[in-house]
């Protein structure tokens, strides 16, 4: 049936239009990419007080499901959380996932979040907290332009996880910002946004060293292995 389809969906602040250079590449290379813009993420004027984690897995679930053959499913990020469930929902349906510098927690992000949404952080911020690496100006204005604020609702939610058969779905840490073996350090110490990673019985990392955002900093590379992903699922 050829290569799997290919379901990107972007981390906290971010829409579709995130994937666009590795879209551009995967189509170019014969793949069949769908980027997503989550509920809430399709402008900053959209109204986010009533979106929840469900709302995010559902719509997850119903882009996995809507090519009608198993699919690889690839989340960046804040959206592992997402990902990660709509697996425990259609594991049968996820020929692989793909977890783009990020693995799942099992409880919420953030329990303790009250607020109505997350409004993106400042460059300044970015520079404090997160890897960089191959990033340039264009990128982080672009950012600063595009990005929107998270809703509050799937920071705090706890992810519905009661399907066994999601620990069996075929898994791949892409590591960029951090090292695999940091990721598998962290993994160790008990760092509860990644014990999703802990269940699971077929997993494996790729190291790719760059910015948290790969598919900004090194789409083709991002792309070249996604594409090989799809090609053998």
């Amino acid at each position: 049936m050829g290569n799997a389809p290919i379901i990107l969906v972007p981390g906290w602040w971010l829409g579709a239009w995130a994937w666009d250079e590795v879209v551009e590449r995967l189509r170019a290379d014969g793949h069949d990419p769908i980027a997503l813009t989550l509920p809430g993420l399709a402008s900053a004027e959209v109204d986010r007080s009533s979106i929840t984690l469900d709302d995010h897995v559902g719509a997850i679930v119903d882009a996995v499901r809507a090519p009608g053959r198993p699919v690889v499913l690839a989340v960046h990020s804040g959206a592992a959380v997402s990902g990660y469930a709509a697996s425990d929902r259609v594991p049968g349906s996820i020929a692989h996932l793909v977890y783009v510098d990020t693995g799942p927690p099992v409880g919420a992000l953030d329990p303790d979040f009250d607020a109505v949404e997350k409004s993106p952080p400042s460059r300044e911020q970015l520079e404090e907290d997160e890897p960089l690496d191959g990033l340039t100006d264009e990128h982080l204005e672009r950012f600063a332009e595009r990005a929107v604020p998270q809703p509050g609702g799937p920071i705090r939610d706890v992810p519905a996880l009661t399907n066994d058969a999601r620990r069996d779905v075929p898994s791949t840490v892409i590591a960029t910002g951090y090292t695999s073996d940091q990721y598998e350090e962290a993994l160790e110490e008990g760092q509860a946004w990644l014990a999703g990673l802990g269940e699971l019985r077929a997993l494996r990392w790729i190291d790719l060293p760059t910015s948290h955002w790969p598919m900004w900093s090194r789409p083709d590379d991002l792309a070249r292995i996604l594409g090989d992903i799809a090609t053998r699922a």
